[in-house]
Parts: C-alpha cells; structure tokens; sequence
C-alpha cells in the first residue's frame, strides 16, 4: 500500500578465495541437493570480512579503534547512502502521480520496469568491480561519474518532467518517454550502490565496518523518506494549504522540477568535494581485496547457478510472491483512483519506521535456527489473507468518503492493515536473508549471496509488473447512455463518450486479481 520500493541487495562481488579453488568446492558437492547445515554464514562472515579488508586498514598492533577515529568517513558513507535514496524515492512517487492523471494499468505496468534495475545490477557488478583507475581510485572511478551524471541528468530532467507528466494544459503524460527517463536514472543510482557497498568495506577499519550496514539502512531510508514521503506532501497544494500556509495557494510549496534541480545540485556539490578531499586507502593488498577478472565472476556465478539445489530455490522464490503482486503492487494505486490523496498514503509510511527498525531483531530470533525457511512458510498464509483484506478496503474506501475528504477512523483502520501487514513482511523478508546467508558457500559468499538476493528482488519486480498489466483486460466496462456501444478497448470508450454516454466499471480487474492471486498463493 506504500508507494513501491526495491530491495537492497548486496552487489559486492568479492571472491577471498581464488576461482579454482570455489569451482572445487561447487564441484565437490556431489549432492547436488544439499545445502550447508552447520551455518557457514558464521564462518563466512568474520573470515570473508577480515580477508577483504586486510591488515592495512586494520587498527594498528591490533588496538581496537573507536567510531570516533572514522566519524568522518562513517558520516561519508551515511551521506552517501542518503543521496542514494533520492532517487529510489522520486521514482516511486511518479506512479501516484500517474494514477492521479488516470492513466491506464498497463501504462502503470510498463512504468514498473523502472524498479528493475537495482535487481538485476548483478548483471554489471563485476565490471565495476574490475575495470578503474587506479591513481585514482578504485571506487571513486565509478562514483565521482556515475554522481555527475546523476546530478546533471536530475538538472536536465528538471527542465523536462512537467511537460512530460503533461503539464497544466490536461495533456496525457508521455509513459514511454517517463519510463526510459527513470530507467536511466535507476540504473545510474544502482551502479553508484555498487560503488558505495564496495568502498563502505575499505573505507572503514575492521573494528567499525559493522557501521556500514547501519548507514546503508538508514541513509536509504532517509534517502527515500525525503525523495517520497517528504516530496509529495511538499508538493500538494491541499496539504500545504492546510497544514503550512496561512493563505491557500493552487499549488504546493515544491514542484517536482524544483525537487529535481535542487538535489540535482547537491550531486554535483558534494561529488566535487568527495573527489578533491576523499582520498582512498591505496594499502590495501591487490590480492585479498580486488576481483581476480570480470569472466572469472561470470564463470563463477554460472557455475552456482547450474547446481540443481540453487536451480530449485531460484525457481521457488521466483514464483513465491506471485500470489501478494495484486495487494501489493495494485491497492496503493487503487485507493489514490477511489480519492483518497496521495500524500497521505505516503504519510503512513512515517509511523511504521519504528516498528520496521523493530521487527527485524524480533524475528531474527525466530530465523537463526537450522530451519530459517519455517518462518518463511508460517507468515505467508497471514500475508495471503491481507491480500483479500486490502481488497476489502478498496470496496469500502468510496462508502465512507465524505466531501471533506475521509473520517479519522478510516485512516486508523488503514494504519493498523498497513502495520500487520508489515509484521507478515518482514517475517518473510528476514527468514529468506537468513537463509540466503546460511547456504552461502563461505569461499565465495559474496558472489553467492549476491546472486541470492538478486534473485529474491526479481521474484517480487515480475510479478508486480504482471498484476499491473493485467487490471485493465480484466475489468469489464458497459458504455452508458449510448446503445449499441462497448467500452471493451480505448478506441471504443472514446467513442462512447463522444457520442454522449459514460463508461461505467462492472466490473474491477482489481479484485478478480485479488482473488486469483490468493488463490494461486496458498496453492503454491
């Protein structure tokens, strides 16, 4: 019901071990079904850890150095991961502005390819992981561009986006020119992930690169409160009229195009100062921290990918969330078209960032056991019933509006649904990390790891983007006032308006989707 949002994955492709020696291992496994069940996620941890960031960075005659030593360089990397977010959050504001210009659920659909690549970055990890400068440094040949480029391709875009999304004079947004745009602009904010994770493990010593996890979950977080939530109650008029302004104004204290040019600076700011203050640790051994070669990593994963044990976990998560696509990636756009604003959608997120910091140390009690998947199967009839749940609102949601908008206790009611919701999740999410990380060979844990979560993130894009697609040929349409015309295509609903009748919805795709997709859920 929150506007979508892309899993993080781990994109580093770190290899402590050589290639021959991991293809040993993979070889070695004549089971071909058995993964690892005495957690090598523990032993992979300290020792993957410790021979990625080798002696060099390690605190000197093996003192331990407090945070305090690296605040700046924490600081850094929380900034860093914050600029990260603006432009995960701005990409998932644009459907709920879409969807307040009526466009179509396939034009919806096609806009979510937007979110894919931050699950497919797999794909060019290894070559920014290989190919640098090395006087100049190994990540910062990859994030001093790839942020340029952010910044002036927001400033640019800036330029651009109103007449893109129509503008004032009722024109239809331009999808096409929309999602290729946002494409591009996610596809450069991944590759600057990729740079970031990688710095984050060299740029702190070995007694603080726990903090790295800690900037990357907020940073992002913070990152993409301000892009989204913040964005969009900024930018409507009737909240800022309410709430900010003594004299109501037609517009928001923010446009989109302000939003843009301004962060678009910020890139362009800070990435000069980081390329002329921060320098990298140039002491770090070639061998413990550098990927041996960009074919060596594609061989590498498709040797993992061959095993029938990863085939058959790859196939079952790929279709695990086909039956929360409708809840998911529908209702939000569902109850914006029933009228209830955008913005306050987006304000709901505010009050679950506790209990989302929260229920992730909860579960994880549940999930570090032998059997983390237990977790997994256990929420999931829960998660499936929310989907008939969130349908249930959708068909009360236009019962209870109101000329001034919603009574409070609807926004209670959806708070809750929102927050149990949650709860179901998160269950989901830590067991399926928890068990990514308990099979992850420990030799080569990143690029297993990676490939784990990369294809966890593209088990839950596919099926968003199919539900998406599927509303509109699902619903049924009867032309109104006119006899002897349907509403079964565009074409024909043009024509039933123009000759005076009205198309009217018999019909919702929405909760035929709903209900096959509940369906398909607890028969998977």
């Amino acid at each position: 019901m929150s506007p979508i949002t892309s899993c993080k994955d781990s994109s580093r492709q770190r290899r402590p071990g050589n290639y021959q020696s991991s293809l040993d291992v993979l070889k070695n496994d004549t089971s071909g079904l058995d993964f690892y069940e005495d957690g090598p996620a523990e032993a992979g941890a300290g020792g993957d850890r410790e021979a990625l960031l080798g002696e060099p960075n390690a605190s000197p005659l093996g003192h331990p150095q407090g945070y305090r030593a690296e605040l700046g360089s924490i600081l850094l990397l929380l900034f860093l991961y914050v600029l990260q977010g603006i432009p995960l959050g701005l990409a998932g504001s644009i459907p709920l502005i879409l969807q307040s210009k009526n466009v179509s659920y396939k034009d919806q659909a096609f806009f979510s390819f937007v979110f894919w690549p931050f699950s497919l970055k797999l794909l060019w990890a290894p070559l920014v992981d290989a190919v640098y400068f090395k006087s100049f440094g190994r990540r910062k040949s990859w994030l001093v561009p790839t942020q340029y480029t952010l910044g002036l391709f927001m400033m640019y875009l800036s330029m651009q986006v109103d007449s893109l999304l129509g503008g004032a004079d009722g024109k239809s947004p331009d999808v096409l020119a929309l999602t290729v745009t946002f494409f591009l602009f996610e596809f450069l904010a991944a590759t600057q992930d990729i740079a970031v994770d990688g710095w984050a493990l060299t740029m702190l010593s070995r007694e603080n690169v726990g903090y790295a996890s800690t900037c990357n979950s907020v940073g992002q977080t913070a990152g993409y409160f301000l892009g989204n939530v913040l964005f969009l109650a900024l930018e409507s008029a009737s909240f800022c009229n309410k709430y900010l302004r003594f004299q109501p104004q037609p517009q928001g204290i923010v446009t989109l195009s302000d939003f843009l040019f301004y962060w678009g600076a910020v890139f362009l700011i800070t990435t000069t100062l980081v390329a002329l203050l921060k320098k990298e640790d140039k002491r770090i051994s070639h061998s413990r921290e550098e990927t041996k070669g960009i074919m060596d990593t594609y061989k590498l994963l498709f040797s993992i990918v061959r095993m029938p044990a990863v085939l058959m976990f790859c196939a079952m998560i790929l279709t695990a969330k086909v039956g929360f696509s409708a809840a998911d990636a529908v209702t939000g756009l569902k109850l914006v078209e029933e009228g209830v604003p955008k913005e306050h959608l987006a304000l709901l997120a505010v009050p679950m960032v506790p209990l989302q910091i929260i229920l992730p140390v909860i579960i994880s009690k549940y999930t570090a056991g032998p059997q983390p998947l237990n977790t997994f199967y256990k929420a999931m009839p829960f998660r499936l019933l929310f989907g008939l749940e969130f349908a249930f609102l959708v068909w009360w949601t236009p019962k209870v509006k109101y000329e001034g908008g919603f009574p409070i206790y609807y926004y209670i009611v959806l708070l809750l649904s929102y927050a149990l919701h949650q709860v179901t999740v998160y269950s989901m999410y830590v067991a399926i990390m928890a068990f990514n990380a308990k099979v992850s060979d420990p030799l080569i844990g990143g690029t297993y790891m990676t490939l784990l979560n990369t294809v966890s993130n593209l088990g839950g894009n596919w099926p968003a983007t199919v539900a998406l697609w599927l509303v509109d040929p699902l619903t049924a349409k009867e032309c109104i006032g006119v006899q002897g015309h349907s509403c079964a295509t565009a074409a024909a609903t043009e024509l039933c308006t123009k000759e005076g009748g009205s198309c009217v919805i018999t019909l919702d795709g929405y909760y035929v989707e709903s209900l096959v997709c509940v369906a398909l859920g607890f028969a998977w």
